[in-house]
């Protein structure tokens, strides 16, 4: 055993001296922690030999812990490192991959929690350092971590967009950082995919829809399990909301059962505690395409609660719509009426992603107990609209989706 732990202490010492992180798939979420906060003491000591590149590594884990556990103070943590990085960096090269850091920060709050300013305030950034950035990169690579930070916030930029034109132009923006990056860039290869898959449903466009898959395929084919779980999961996550979105779409009965395959391979990666927002993430693809159990989205609920997250909220909003559907099962009218009441006493105090989700969950709670016999709804329109706007405001399509569908469903306009 303590062979064991020597060997264990030493795969991490060669670890830590690699610039790949892609160690930390393979630890838990509070391991993971642990690691960003010796790196950030490191850091801050007199004696660091390399105090950029190690708050560099610093920002970085703190960004992933963030990433996988929606912790606020982790995405804080990984802020002040990079402003500490943009105040203490001496040339070009540092200038720009501080400004990189920075950029990688922001766009990861966008990611977690909305907000699509957040993305011009990103895309700023690295305008800001273009210069250094243009010529660092002639001796120090520097140029393709710029190019590919813009691109992949382009990209979430046309995607809020939802404009074909505006979805094939961030294609051919990361082609050419692709192109630069190498095979190396994991994030930016299922940005890429991802943004095929969107544009391939939207347009309707088998060749799209082909050459993302082609390049899921690969990355699904690269990430081992045993050494890069999460990358797996997220390729195979992707592969299943695009054989899911292709069913809807064409009324496609195999590609959805493929899809359930796809969501059950990737939530087998991993635990909750090693990726907690990866595994609500894939209870929220489950439950948009098939009924799952209350238990599981009670589970993600407990994980993501109270953090502003949009994942928070769309299992929240996920969660009451099972809730309803049982109750309607089952023609529980005292059921659906407590569960209302829960809903508008916690309105006042919720964030805006959480309010809509519920606007979304009285909604469809006023059309089950309406189908029950009830009386039509009142406000329906206005109550979707409202929460139409704000998910729109905070960059939450898959919320507006839903309430928009439920306009459709009640015979009401549905949002353009």
């Amino acid at each position: 055993m303590f062979e064991f732990g020597r060997d264990l202490r030493k795969l991490f010492s060669q670890a830590r001296e690699s610039e790949d992180l892609g160690w930390v798939e393979l630890i838990g979420a509070d391991l993971l922690a642990a690691e960003a906060r010796r790196e950030s003491i490191d850091a801050g000591r007199v004696s660091c030999a390399r105090p950029f590149e190690t708050e560099r590594r610093a920002a970085a884990l703190w960004r992933e812990h963030a990433r996988r556990s929606g912790a606020p103070d982790s995405l804080d943590r990984a802020e002040r490192c990079a402003d500490s990085l943009r105040r203490t960096a001496r040339g070009e090269a540092q200038t720009a991959r501080a400004a990189v850091d920075k950029a990688l920060v922001l766009m990861l709050r966008f990611d977690l929690c909305g907000d699509p300013a957040r993305l011009d305030q990103a895309l700023d950034v690295l305008a800001e350092a273009a210069d250094e950035a243009q010529a660092a990169g002639r001796r120090s690579g520097v140029a393709a971590e710029l190019s590919s930070v813009h691109a992949r916030l382009n990209a979430r930029k046309a995607r809020l967009s939802g404009e074909a034109a505006a979805l094939m132009d961030a294609a051919a923006l990361m082609d050419m950082a692709q192109h630069e990056a190498g095979q190396n860039d994991v994030e930016l290869r299922l940005d890429r995919a991802g943004l095929a898959l969107e544009a391939g449903v939207i347009k309707r466009d088998a060749r799209l829809l082909d050459q993302a898959g082609r390049d899921l395929g690969v990355l699904v084919e690269a990430a081992s399990p045993d050494y890069r779980p999460l990358t797996r999961a997220r390729a195979l996550a992707l592969c299943g909301a695009g054989l899911s979105a292709l069913a809807a779409v064409a009324g496609h009965a195999e590609a959805q059962a493929q899809g359930r395959m796809m969501f059950d391979a990737a939530a087998d990666q991993f635990t909750p505690d090693h990726s907690p927002l990866d595994w609500a993430v894939i209870q929220v693809l489950r439950a948009a395409d098939e009924p799952t159990p209350l238990m599981l989205l009670n589970q993600a609920e407990t994980l993501t609660h109270g953090r502003g997250l949009i994942v928070g909220a769309l299992v929240r909003e996920r969660r009451v719509c099972r809730e309803i559907a049982l109750a309607e099962a089952v023609r529980d009218l005292a059921g659906l009426d407590l569960l209302e009441d829960r809903m508008r006493r916690r309105l006042a105090g919720a964030d805006p992603l959480d309010w809509a989700a519920d606007q979304i969950g009285l909604a469809e709670l006023a059309l089950a107990r309406q189908r029950l016999g009830g009386p039509e709804p009142l406000h329906l329109n206005l109550i979707l609209n409202e929460a139409v706007a704000t998910a729109r405001e905070w960059g939450v399509p898959v919320l507006v989706e839903r309430a928009g569908g439920l306009l459709w469903k009640a015979g009401l306009q549905a949002p353009s």
